[in-house]
């Protein structure tokens, strides 16, 4: 089956990665131009077309374009993928907007969302038990990932029926064990990604009772680069955005060639086209270039990432150091920012999209 391991732990991955990142060999100067990138990817139905782009032969096709060579990696554990990048020994990485900016940035890592691929439009969702009221919930243990993207969107879910994280328990539970838990009749509410929700809906007396669904936009899937690095050689940022809209364009065709591509990027996932194609169902992808400029210039992001660096602040996931929400920098197209202004190390760039929706590429 498709591993659901996107989002997790993101208060042990930013000690993790804090570590790695103090132990780990002085990297190559990022400032400096050079012709070989590595980028690391983990699987998630949103990030598959990045393996199956190497496989066809695509990212090899935008490198010769451009001069460089684009290794694809895999990373079998999400943290670990995160934590390797924050470390330097990825020069990218597939991340989740909450992940970015709670380990690589709020450890001093510059760091920019080259593309914004995806949100989350049902892949994760809060399971109930016995009633499919949300006001149920009041008072009961809630078994999840805690301080990942699953307990944002339980606060947020709670935020919806004006409830507080303070009327229910929460009980960490590992993504590998979420769906045997729920089995258990003494568990009666969990909040879980796919696939694991998939086979958690198929639970007697289960019923969804939020998703990611009623907050379209909040949990974006992201393709991030070093800051230095991108500067320094900014045909990797163009090699990288041609090779994603021509592969996503494959993806969405509607015939044998587009049949293919998904298929193939299923049995890269381990998983069956049907199920894959059931998890990209819920993905909303942005497939045309200017959708993601849209995305990325419009001030719903900049509100969204507000509630996101609030709720991180709140759980502790931006260190002790962090005397409020405003510690971490953020900056947005148009010259917009968010928190500390002298201390950017997250930034939404919306340029090398824009140049594919304008044909530059």
């Amino acid at each position: 089956m498709l591993n659901g391991i996107r989002k997790v732990g993101a208060a042990a991955a930013l000690a993790c990665a804090l570590f790695v990142a103090s132990c780990a060999p002085a990297s190559e100067d990022a400032t400096a131009p050079k012709t070989q990138f590595t980028i690391g990817w983990s699987i998630y139905a949103g990030w598959m077309p990045w393996p199956y782009a190497e496989q066809a032969g695509i990212v090899k096709k935008w490198g010769d374009k451009y001069g460089i060579e684009i290794d694809i990696v895999q990373v079998n554990d999400y943290v670990e993928s995160v934590n390797q990048y924050t470390a330097g020994q990825l020069d990218g990485v597939t991340v989740a907007n909450m992940d970015a900016l709670t380990i690589p940035a709020a450890g001093g890592k510059d760091t920019t969302a080259l593309i914004i691929g995806d949100y989350s439009n049902g892949n994760d969702g809060v399971l109930l038990k016995g009633t499919d009221n949300l006001a149920g919930i009041a008072g009961q243990q809630v078994n999840l990932v805690e301080l990942s993207v699953s307990h944002y969107l339980l606060a947020r879910a709670l935020e919806s029926a004006d409830l507080a994280m303070t009327d229910v328990r929460t009980i960490n539970t590992a993504d590998a064990d979420i769906a045997g838990a729920f089995t258990s009749p003494d568990v009666t509410a969990a909040v879980a990604w796919n696939p694991q929700l998939l086979t958690m809906k198929q639970e007697a007396g289960a019923h969804e009772v939020f998703s990611s669904a009623d907050i379209p936009g909040e949990i974006l899937d992201l393709l991030v680069v070093d800051t230095a690095t991108l500067e320094a050689n900014p045909n990797l940022g163009k090699a990288l955005v041609g090779i994603w809209y021509e592969t996503i364009a494959l993806m969405q065709q509607d015939d044998e060639a587009g049949e293919a591509a998904r298929a193939a990027m299923a049995q890269l996932a381990g998983t069956t086209p049907e199920m894959f194609e059931a998890q990209v169902a819920t993905t909303h992808l942005y497939v045309e270039p200017a959708q993601a400029v849209a995305a990325a210039t419009d001030p719903a992001l900049i509100e969204t990432m507000t509630r996101v660096r609030d709720f991180s602040f709140s759980q502790g996931l931006f260190g002790q150091g962090a005397s409020s929400a405003e510690a971490v920098g953020m900056a947005f197209p148009g010259g917009k920012t968010l928190g500390d202004g002298n201390s950017i190390t997250l930034r939404f760039d919306d340029s090398f999209m824009q140049m594919a929706a304008d044909g530059e590429l």
